[in-house]
């Protein structure tokens, strides 16, 4: 199977684990060193430099960093060395803005730095730092994600696991943390990122997978093997060789090799898990002080049918609780829940209701609205009509709306026979198809039978379901 093939399969089943809420995250000193700080070898380097050793020559740096212990009989060194290189914070880089939106709620790190939390907290998500024995047990109120430091903590740069010494006591001194390792890799599917593998964390990381004839499948990224200027066929065909022998001993542990040309690809293939998650969660937009040529209960029964079966195509539903519309949404929902429990989830619907009073509400709208719309990989669009000043006029809201699913990416999709805003959009976007629909030109015959008043409810709804059905095929 090629290396495409294989990160395509990846996708699809990581995607799965992301909606089973099965997915979690073991981040290496690449994905730091990309952000701006120092790795393994960067770190010790004055420290080799003292004792009489070149940094480049080494490869055990825990065993070097032991020697730098023993010579001075202290770890304050090696605490102010942490400190220092690990206090100016560097921005987290795309990768970590990317995992952090994602529904991931168990990260694992070696990394001392706070750049994946700051990445959660960028999404509006809450952490729990778990660096120290003690941490484990207590849950932060309120809490999303769980950041399991293993290693230690910039801010707790004394108690930091650098030393040969302590890693050979870790199974005593952080028993807890191996037990909620060992009980992660069992129930979640792990991604780690950022392993060079000759990262000096690593084997210790790796002889906490090994055990049990049942492994589940993680996955691991690794850059092909590189031609580096100079290098002649032999020397090429050792490193290749060498790889493929480490990619069959970390199958060992239930590791799956992802290879890749360049360490970007790696944005390109969370972007897309991203996007094909996202395609499961449905936005619904649109408000309505009237109906147009719709009866107002033919208009109820339809956005509500078409809530449902959402539902039912195993997507979620993201509502704002737009005037006369968002009542059929959520009735449609929720229908869909609760006639099948064990099948449909209420995570499957999202409502977030617009706050009504208070200061600076166009900004918290705008905010609000940024925040549902950014769930989504579609988004519907009906009616979308307001009263200002006593007159009909049509929906600014659902306007803006629809430029932001724009800017975030999403499949828009105008039902322009319930008229008003949605006309509107539709005319706009089939003004210029390629523009909107290039990538799924597919979809335009059936956006143009939403369009066509003619077209029986039932065959709208059955319209609508089957986009949303095609694009998560």
């Amino acid at each position: 199977m090629s290396p495409q093939h294989v990160i395509d399969g990846f996708i699809k089943e990581f995607v799965e684990d992301l909606h089973n809420g099965s997915a979690a995250v073991f981040a290496g000193a690449g994905m730091s060193k990309g952000s701006g700080y120092v790795d393994w070898p960067e770190l010790l380097r004055d420290i080799a430099h003292e004792l009489g050793l070149d940094v480049a020559k080494e490869h055990d740096l825990i065993s070097l960093a032991q020697f730098h212990v023993n010579n001075k009989r202290t770890a304050d060194g090696l605490a102010k060395k942490i400190l220092r290189e690990f206090s100016d914070q560097a921005e987290p880089s795309e990768v970590h803005d990317i995992i952090a939106r994602l529904p991931i709620y168990s990260f694992w790190t070696t990394n001392y730095d706070t750049l994946i939390e700051d990445a959660l907290r960028r999404a509006f998500r809450v952490p729990d730092i778990k660096s120290q024995v003690d941490q484990l047990t207590l849950s932060r109120p309120k809490r999303d994600a769980i950041v399991y430091k293993m290693h230690g903590d910039v801010q707790m740069a004394q108690h930091a696991i650098i030393y040969k010494e302590q890693y050979e006591k870790y199974y005593v001194t952080h028993a807890p943390f191996i037990t909620a390792l060992s009980g992660d890799l069992v129930s979640k599917t792990f991604l780690f990122i950022g392993f060079s593998f000759t990262d000096p964390n690593l084997d210790y990381v790796l002889s906490r997978l090994h055990g049990g004839a049942t492994k589940r499948t993680h996955y691991c990224f690794m850059r092909e093997a590189q031609r580096d200027a100079g290098d002649d066929d032999e020397i090429f065909a050792y490193k290749r060789r060498k790889q493929e022998l480490r990619i069959e001993d970390l199958k060992r542990f239930g590791i799956q090799t992802l290879l890749v040309d360049n360490y970007s690809d790696i944005n390109d293939i969370l972007k897309r898990i991203e996007a094909l998650y996202r395609k499961r969660t449905v936005f619904f937009s649109g408000s309505a002080e009237e109906y147009g040529t719709w009866e107002r209960r033919d208009a109820m029964d339809f956005v509500h049918d078409v809530a449902a079966n959402c539902v039912k195509a195993n997507c979620r539903v993201v509502n704002g609780f737009g005037w006369g519309v968002g009542s059929a949404v959520i009735n449609g929902a929720l229908e869909a829940i609760y006639g099948d429990p064990l099948k449909y989830s209420e995570a499957q619907l999202i409502v977030r209701p617009f706050p009504q009073q208070g200061d600076n509400l166009k900004e918290l709208w705008e905010q609000y609205r940024q925040r549902m719309i950014g769930l989504a990989g579609i988004a519907l669009f009906f009616f979308g009509n307001k009263l200002e000043g006593g007159k009909l006029v049509n929906a600014g809201g659902c306007r803006r709306e629809f430029e932001i699913a724009l800017e975030h990416g999403l499949l828009p999709i105008p039902v322009a026979a319930t008229g008003f805003m949605a006309e509107e959009l539709w005319q706009e976007i089939s003004a210029d198809l390629d523009k909107y629909y290039g990538n799924c030109k597919w979809v335009i015959p059936m956006v143009q039978k939403l369009a066509d008043p003619k077209t029986p409810c039932k065959d709208m709804v059955k319209t609508i379901t089957d986009i949303v059905k095609q694009l998560n095929r």
